[in-house]
């Protein structure tokens, strides 16, 4: 028995394993491959989360928010009610008009400029609440691939043969509709 001793105390001795070690050198540990994928999406979701936080709001960013969205409705109504009242009161519309035509050009440009920082900063603002939403949707994808494989594994037999429930073919003496028509279809 010393040899068996000698021999199992060289493989086992010290709480070593020298088996399993020589194995890990040619085959990943499943288990630890497992640990340290949790750990890396751990932190990528952790990068994600402090990277989209949304900052809770105060009341004066509420109501500035709010009031950034009232002058697009504005003037959409506004020029429907012109149309309006270029229908009903022709004179009065032609008359509002007239004065508009007075309004000298360096105006017009300032109001375009304004009416253009503000379509483009809103511009900006929306895609990147968009990509903020793209991010946060592709985040999701190695869970959705995961269970798309799940559900896969679920579908195949153990021995990856082919389906679990694998359905007979019918013949035409099976079923009597299809023999009546393939009988009409010959004739």
């Amino acid at each position: 028995m010393g040899v068996v001793d000698g021999l199992l105390g060289l493989l086992f001795a010290n709480g070593r394993n020298v088996v399993r070690e020589t194995a890990e050198v040619f085959m990943e540990n499943r288990e630890n491959a497992s640990a340290r994928e949790m750990d890396v999406r751990g932190a990528a979701l952790d990068q994600f989360a402090r990277e989209f936080a949304v900052a809770r709001k105060g009341g004066f960013d509420r109501f500035m928010d709010g009031l950034n969205r009232v002058p697009r409705p504005l003037m959409a109504f506004g020029t429907i009610g012109l149309c309006v009242s270029a229908m009903t009161d022709p004179v009065w519309f032609a008359s509002r008009m007239q004065g508009i035509s007075l309004v000298p050009e360096p105006l017009w440009w300032l109001m375009g400029a304004i009416v253009s920082f503000y379509f483009g900063a809103r511009y900006q603002a929306k895609g990147q609440d968009f990509q903020r939403s793209i991010a946060a949707t592709a985040a999701q994808a190695p869970v959705v691939a995961a269970n798309i494989e799940a559900l896969r594994a679920l579908r195949a037999d153990a021995d990856g043969i082919g389906p679990v429930y694998e359905h007979e073919e019918l013949g035409a003496s099976d079923n009597p509709a299809l023999a009546d028509w393939q009988g009409a279809r010959d004739e």
